[in-house]
Order: structure tokens, then C-alpha cells, then sequence
């Protein structure tokens, strides 16, 4: 863990000091897996994050998706989908077709070229994620998964609650 971690860590000091310290101890290890995966993609396939999250999107779609959808799957502006998409088609790794009946609209999907490299990616993501991991037992992974689900849900009922609020 970095300096800069520990000490946000260890500078959580308030009546919730130990909550502070969990949240501050997800965000270090979200970073650091991060880290991981970004350089990996980089130096195996000179490829980006982003890069590798749209192939993903369309991995699990091979009808493909309109750009939109993709937009919204990635959470990202249109702007970078096409962005990226330009480039993956520049590549012959993606392909758009139109949408009959709209001239504006297109559809994105992998080529075969496309799918071989993101199986390949995939494959190298995936060990890099059970790397991560690897200092935990099946026990541990098991209890880890199971807590970090039930804060998953309630932040899943505090977000309903306050949207309904805001209704």
C-alpha cells in the first residue's frame, strides 16, 4: 500500500473511524487492482481500459448494440464512444452497420478479429483478477463476497429511498 494510503487510513479518526477506514481500504484496493489491469492491457495488448470495457459490452451482445446503448452500458458520453469506437474500427477489431430506417443510428459489433483478441484479453483479465485475490482462502472469498453483498444492497435500498424522495 502506498504512504499516501496508509496515512488517509490511519487519519480517520471520528466517532466513525473504523467505517472510514473500511471505505478508505475498498478504495486502495480498487486502485491497485485497477493499476493492474490498466498496465496489463497496456503491455500485453496496447490497449486501454476503456478499449477493453466496450469490447466487453459487445462480447456479450454479437447482434451488437446501437451507440447509445453503448453510451449508457459504459456510463460515458457518446463522445467517447465514438472516440473509441473510431479507433476500434480503424483497427478492423469493431464494425458499424446502420439501423434500417434511421440514417443516424448505427450499430457496433466485433468483427472475428475483434472476438479472437478480446477472448485473449479476457482470459489475461481474468488471471490478473484471481491474482488479486490470491492471498485469501476459498473460506475467506466466500465471507468477503457475501459481506461486501450486503452493502451492495444497502446502498441499492438507500438509493431507492432517496429517489423516491426526490420524486
Amino acid at each position: 500500500m502506498s504512504p499516501g494510503h496508509l496515512d488517509l487510513e490511519a487519519r480517520a479518526h471520528s466517532e466513525h473511524a473504523q467505517e472510514l477506514r473500511l471505505w478508505l481500504r475498498l478504495l486502495a484496493c480498487s486502485q491497485f487492482i485497477e493499476k493492474r489491469v490498466r498496465t496489463g492491457l497496456r503491455e500485453q495488448f496496447g490497449t486501454t481500459l476503456p478499449r477493453f470495457d466496450l469490447m466487453a459490452q459487445l462480447e456479450r451482445h454479437p447482434e451488437g448494440l446501437k451507440m447509445k446503448e453503448l453510451s449508457h452500458r459504459l456510463m460515458v458520453t457518446g463522445g467517447n464512444v465514438t472516440g473509441i469506437t473510431d479507433q476500434l474500427v480503424a483497427e478492423g477489431l469493431v464494425e458499424r452497420t446502420g439501423v434500417e430506417g434511421d440514417r443516424r443510428v448505427f450499430r457496433v459489433r466485433l468483427t472475428a478479429r475483434g472476438r479472437t483478441l478480446f477472448t485473449e484479453m479476457a482470459r489475461q483479465h481474468e488471471d490478473w483478477i484471481v491474482q488479486a485475490f490470491e492471498g485469501l482462502s476459498a473460506r475467506e472469498l466466500d465471507q468477503l463476497h457475501r459481506l461486501l453483498g450486503k452493502v451492495k444492497q444497502h446502498q441499492l435500498d438507500l438509493n431507492r429511498r432517496l429517489d423516491a424522495n426526490a420524486e
